[in-house]
């Protein structure tokens, strides 16, 4: 069973998901990609996880980088875990291009080459968005592209945590 919860954030309505146990899901309310049916299939819910999760967003909405990761559960292909994984490694407040993923992943998976795109569409499919840091990728020549949030987002997710635009 999914459950859901809502967070207000400065940047807008968030929809958490959770099996109970983990975080399953964070969205901005009507994100590209945004899981419709989910809601339509899950109950809203207070637990333990949520309460977790909106500790982790408060210190992380008020500026500061939150010092624990909450339970997260993916349920995802292999080769999107892979660059979900990467994206955790970024540190706040620094961005990464789509191409050094794919150089990471080519070199995991013993390849010569990733495609960059690949990797564009599995970061734009992040089902945790914020958390897993999706906003944290740019394009090769540093630009801010593509955000499924909305790159309005990604720019004040990125000034939050003091980037350099």
């Amino acid at each position: 069973m999914n459950n859901t919860f809502h967070y207000t954030s400065p940047l807008g309505g968030i929809t958490l998901s959770s099996d109970g146990e983990a975080l399953t899901g964070l969205w901005f309310d009507g994100q590209k990609y945004f899981p419709c049916k989910l809601v339509e299939e899950s109950s809203e819910a207070e637990l333990p996880i949520f309460n977790q999760i909106c500790k982790w967003l408060d210190i992380y909405f008020s500026g500061k980088e939150p010092s624990f990761t909450p339970p997260i559960s993916l349920h995802t292909t292999p080769f999107r875990k892979a660059a979900y994984d990467i994206l955790l490694t970024i540190p706040y407040g620094q961005t990464m291009t789509y191409g050094e993923i794919a150089h990471i992943l080519a070199e995991q998976k013993g390849v010569e080459r990733m495609s960059a795109q690949a990797v564009g569409s599995a970061v734009g499919h992040n089902p945790i968005s914020i958390i897993i840091p999706c906003h944290r990728v740019v394009g090769a020549d540093g630009s801010l592209t593509g955000y499924a949030g909305g790159l309005d987002k990604k720019t004040a997710l990125l000034k939050l945590e003091k980037y350099e635009l």
